[in-house]
């Protein structure tokens, strides 16, 4: 019956797109070819490639014991139960997982979801509604943007890293949730959390940090920011990317039990999306173990960042606003960043290309991310190739290097103006 329906359902002619899309479309497209081609459509890395591009901060990905539990549990459930996490009851190894990341990260409780996506846009919608401000750092990631926009809440942005700005928002709007990154994931900056929380709990607000950059790399046993500097009972919730140091596919929402068994059940994205499979749970919980366990990764992984910093910084390239393993060279305009990207895919040197909307309109850059697998030989080749390419890319006509020269005039105590 349904294929005779089907049949009979049929309709001959094409489908014809409304003005509505192609308007739309074809705009994308006048774009794309006013620089050429795509920014993010590069080579393809050779065997030989210096990979910049990889969240895998630690290089778990590939470790024995994460894989050996992944194949374990593959073996004995397959794929389990294809439903909602909503329908889990009792124990089972991503209960445990949710439990001993909670203990880690100083918290009570944890729920695991599809996507580090899923959890931010889930929780501000869950927490949120028309009436509350979300008050978001101007560099917060978009998933929390659009979380703000599911709750249909109005967004209010405050300057990058700036308790005074978000203060004085604060006084104009009054009591809602601030929204920050530990890490932010353009430019590496660190966010001020003490003194962000601290305006926050003085206006009786909601306070939500993504960890998504620093979970696994900041602190005893990677527990993050929120917790290494002591701010886990001050902070309502925190929220990570499994998909980063825990090199998987998840994401997380972390806060108090009676929190979590709310969120739980009321996140859109939790409800209406399947649950992660058994072979992946095994694979966070072995991680969790290595991730704490293993110091030395994270030890060296610091090594190599600030390694790779200092020597572009001391190269004129203005990565000033880096201090973790994400590191930035921001050349501006679009077509500058086709430039860059050629450049240095062109001698083997691969990065991430981050443009509009991941970045404010000509603010285009490439950005570095450090992992502690890197060798010396590789960085040292990096930092050879970055500084061979400086005229060829025209770097000291980039906004961000006369803002750094600027600084450094104003810093040296150096006259602005000529005589």
């Amino acid at each position: 019956m349904l294929k005779q329906w089907l049949n009979s359902a049929r309709l001959s002619s094409k489908a014809v797109d409304p003005h509505f899309l192609t308007d739309r479309v074809e705009k994308y497209h006048v774009r794309i070819e006013s620089n050429g081609e795509h920014l993010l459509k590069g080579r393809v890395p050779g065997p030989d490639a210096v990979l910049l591009v990889s969240n895998d901060y630690l290089a778990v990905a590939d470790h024995p014991t994460i894989m050996e539990a992944q194949v374990q549990a593959l073996k004995a459930h397959g794929h389990g139960l294809l439903r909602s996490d909503v329908f889990r009851n009792g124990m089972s190894p991503l209960r445990a997982f949710e439990m001993q990341l909670a203990r880690v990260m100083e918290m009570e409780d944890a729920v695991v979801c599809q996507s580090g996506w899923c959890a931010n846009t889930g929780l501000i919608q869950s927490i949120a509604n028309e009436s509350t401000p979300v008050y978001l750092d101007m560099y917060a990631h978009a998933s929390l943007w659009e979380g703000a926009k599911s709750a249909n809440a109005t967004p209010r942005p405050f300057k990058h890293n700036d308790p005074d700005s978000l203060e004085k928002i604060i006084k104009r709007h009054g009591q809602g949730v601030v929204v920050v990154d530990a890490i932010y994931s353009t430019s590496g900056s660190v966010c001020p959390l003490k003194e962000i929380v601290q305006v926050a709990e003085r206006y009786g607000c909601i306070m939500v940090v993504d960890e998504s950059h620093s979970l696994g790399v900041i602190g005893k046993q990677g527990a993050g920011l929120t917790a290494t500097l002591g701010l886990a009972d001050q902070v309502h919730f925190c929220t990570a990317s499994l998909s980063k140091a825990f090199a998987a596919r998840g994401g997380v929402v972390v806060g108090s039990a009676k929190n979590m068994e709310y969120f739980r059940f009321e996140s859109l994205p939790a409800i209406f999306s399947s649950g992660l499979l058994p072979h992946e749970s095994a694979g966070f919980l072995a991680t969790l173990a290595v991730v704490a366990s293993e110091n030395r990764r994270r030890d060296q992984l610091w090594v190599n960042a600030d390694y790779l910093r200092q020597a572009l910084n001391k190269l004129d390239y203005n990565v000033d606003d880096s201090q973790s393993q994400i590191i930035s060279l921001v050349s501006g305009m679009e077509a500058q960043t086709l430039r860059l990207r050629d450049a240095l895919e062109s001698r083997g040197i691969f990065g991430s290309v981050f443009c509009w909307p991941a970045t404010a309109k000509n603010h285009s850059l490439v950005r570095f991310s450090v992992n502690c697998s890197l060798t010396k030989e590789q960085l040292d080749y990096t930092i050879r190739i970055c500084e061979s390419i400086r005229d060829e890319v025209g770097m000291y006509d980039w906004a961000s290097t006369r803002k750094k020269k600027l600084m450094s005039m104003v810093s040296d105590g150096g006259s602005l103006v000529s005589n």
